[in-house]
């Protein structure tokens, strides 16, 4: 017995059994269906989008991509923010495009390679955390997305403010991370809508940290979304947010009675996923992310599709390993020249 609440719940949290969790017997695609479904309703989703009132704040021309600054509706009271950084390189037809969502940082920034605060560059070339620069150098087009409560959307020099909108959220019926896959499916709806170069069947998303939490609810939900690259986001529930301490933002309320982190990375299968997870990264503990990775890839295999699925695993701690995620990546999409 114990006074402390933390210790029956850490009890209660390992007895649970995620009850959606896909029978032996159960067909893959009518799971998918309905637990994608009751994944939804856990993140209170959906959420009315209505007009875009999409507009350019600017376009400028670089050395090796044209990079536009643009705002959209996310919601009729919410505006989101991108950069679309298209390359010169690419070769004729349509072009892949790599949506980019930073971690817990100072903001999306971050994945543009540009410092603005103290730290900044010590998270960029300390983590390969420069995402959109790595997309543009393989002759793809990247879009950096500004998730909700960080950098312009409500955080701060210092970094991400979370805690005050995900309890927000909560009171209203939603979730912060809900309303964040929101945003990126809002932002394939504007990307199709308004920049005919892009390849609307070729659409990924990719993160480190919190933008690897988003990447894999997003593309678990919307099936738009072509491939997935979620980096050191993945693991067990219990182990990782379960029994450490995160960002209120990484929180559904009830979902571990029903899902764990390997049940949402099979819906989506049979699209392509690669998974990447440090060696040393302490919050994101490696043998419950092996265990949850050995979830996912019987689902693929259920799918036909064994070889979509990539678990790679860098021999640092808490950061993106971009040479062994792209290389994964051009494995399993097959979208590089």
């Amino acid at each position: 017995m114990s006074l402390d609440p933390k210790v029956a719940h850490e009890m209660r949290m390992k007895a649970c059994r995620p009850s959606l969790r896909k029978g032996p017997d159960e067909p893959l695609i009518p799971w998918q269906a309905k637990t994608r479904a009751e994944l939804e309703h856990m993140l209170g989703l959906p959420i009315a989008g209505g007009e875009d009132h999409f507009r350019v704040e600017w376009t400028r021309e670089e050395a090796a991509f044209t990079e536009t600054r643009f705002l959209f509706a996310s919601e009729p009271d919410c505006d989101a923010v991108c950069h679309l950084l298209m390359p010169k390189t690419a070769s004729e037809g349509r072009i892949p495009l790599v949506i980019c969502l930073q971690g817990h940082s100072t903001g999306m920034h971050i994945s543009l390679g540009r410092p603005k605060y103290e730290h900044d560059q010590e998270t960029i070339s300390g983590g390969d955390r420069d995402f959109a620069c790595q997309i543009i150098a393989r002759g793809q087009a990247a879009l950096t997305l500004e998730q909700r409560a960080f950098g312009e959307r409500g955080g701060t020099p210092k970094g991400p403010d979370c805690l005050f909108p995900a309890m927000q959220a909560l009171l209203i019926g939603r979730t912060l991370l809900g309303e964040r896959c929101h945003d990126v499916s809002r932002a394939i709806d504007v990307v199709t809508a308004h920049f005919p170069a892009i390849d609307p069947a070729r659409i990924a998303v990719m993160g480190n940290s919190g933008g690897g939490t988003t990447s894999l609810y997003a593309a678990a939900l919307d099936t738009r979304i072509a491939a997935c690259m979620p980096s050191c986001a993945f693991s067990g529930f219990v182990e990782s947010i379960g029994l450490q301490h995160h960002c209120a933002c990484n929180y559904v309320p009830g979902i571990l009675n029903k899902l764990d982190m390997g049940d949402i990375a099979g819906l989506i299968a049979p699209r392509p996923l690669v998974i990447v997870n440090g060696l040393h990264d302490g919050i994101f503990p490696i043998d419950a992310a092996r265990a949850q990775a050995d979830i996912t890839r019987s689902l693929y295999e259920q799918a036909g599709a064994a070889g979509a699925f990539r678990h790679v695993v860098g021999q640092e701690g808490h950061r993106f390993y971009a040479d062994l995620g792209w290389a994964a990546f051009d494995q399993v999409t097959g979208w590089k020249d």
